[in-house]
């Protein structure tokens, strides 16, 4: 069974942009569970905006925990 975390994310463009110059690869976020999850901010590409990132997300993990996918929520 594939697991999901659900997250709120509000990052500014700027802020993504960090991911780009290779000082920040990763995305640290409390879900909406409570637990910390730490993610690849290369995941987000497809959501980036001129305002950066924000909205729900839902992540989905394989059965071994790898990433698997990412959809936005709204």
């Amino acid at each position: 069974m594939m697991a999901t975390l659900q997250v709120n994310l509000r990052i500014t463009a700027e802020e993504y942009l960090k991911s780009y110059a290779g000082s920040v690869k990763d995305v640290v976020a409390t879900a909406m569970d409570g637990r910390r999850v730490r993610f690849p901010a290369k995941i987000l590409r497809p959501f980036v905006t001129h305002e950066g990132i924000q909205g729900s997300f839902l992540i989905h993990f394989t059965s071994d925990n790898r990433f698997e996918r990412i959809e936005k929520l709204n």
